[in-house]
């Protein structure tokens, strides 16, 4: 079976090289093709090209506005042979755009499922992600085979929108607890404690956390080269704060956490590792 992925961001990519070490025919597609340069496997012209020639698509793109683009922009997905195909869509999606990428693909007699990772570029390049998927049951089945290479653990919420709104919930928990790690760290070094011992003291208790395992050398070496950036974060916090809207209840941490990535954005550090937060709070000045 030929699998195709589309979106070779930092995290696309380490999930796109997973597949191929683990003897998956994959066919790729990204808009600047220099980023595919390296895949040892077939570069498609175009998503329709690409869809024409697989069973399965992998969707990992920037935002929702990116999906609609592949879907049905100029040899678009939507332009390609798509019946019965599936598209497992891996973006972190607006919770209200998966509707009209369900129904988009229904007309083409195709199946959508959103499939949100959790997870960044590490454990996606040790097939560890979390996948959270919403559709069609049948077609959920059919692809679960892959799923299992890029992902250790698979929650399937089979009405459509669910997964899309657990994954933006998820990213709630991230982005708040990065932002009280970071400042958590910085007040320790006001308050003369070095920087790595602070870290290690929150390991040993309350900041005991994945993420900060994940996160410590690169907060230690002040290296933020990204594996999941300000700018996106940001974008799944606003994301959130339209589903707040929606339930018509407040987002209280929340849109605190969010106008603090929004200053990331105005400083120039939108590429840069989420965890670069640090910087923000090390360098305020009251």
């Amino acid at each position: 079976m030929k699998i195709g992925f589309i979106g070779l961001g930092n995290l696309g990519k380490a999930m796109a090289k997973r597949l191929i070490s683990d003897g998956i025919e994959l066919i790729a597609w990204n808009r600047t093709i220099e980023k595919a340069k390296d895949l040892s496997c077939y570069l498609a012209n175009n998503p329709a090209e690409l869809v024409s020639n697989v069973d399965i698509v992998i969707l990992n793109l920037k935002d929702s506005q990116a999906v609609e683009e592949v879907l049905i922009k100029e040899n678009g997905i939507m332009q390609g042979e798509c019946e019965d195909k599936i598209i497992i869509d891996t973006t972190t999606n607006h919770f209200e755009k998966v509707f009209d990428f369900y129904n988009i693909l229904r007309n083409k007699r195709a199946y959508y499922l959103e499939s949100p990772v959790l997870g960044s570029v590490i454990p996606a390049s040790q097939g560890l992600l979390t996948v959270i998927v919403s559709g069609d049951k049948i077609a959920f089945e059919r692809s679960k085979f892959i799923l299992e290479k890029i992902g250790k653990n698979i929650f399937y919420l089979e009405k459509e929108g669910l997964a899309t709104k657990m994954k933006l919930i998820n990213n709630l928990v991230l982005g708040s607890l990065m932002a009280t790690i970071a400042e958590a760290i910085v007040f320790a070094e006001e308050s003369g404690i070095d920087k790595q011992k602070a870290i290690e003291i929150l390991l040993s208790g309350a900041g005991n956390s994945t993420l900060l395992n994940a996160k410590k050398q690169k907060i230690i070496d002040e290296d933020f080269t990204p594996h999941f950036t300000n700018s996106l974060i940001y974008k799944d916090l606003d994301y959130l704060q339209d589903l707040a809207k929606y339930l018509k209840r407040p987002l209280l941490t929340g849109s605190i956490v969010k106008e603090i990535y929004a200053i990331t954005l105005g400083k120039k550090l939108e590429h840069l590792d989420f965890s670069s937060i640090y910087k923000i709070f090390k360098n305020f000045k009251s």
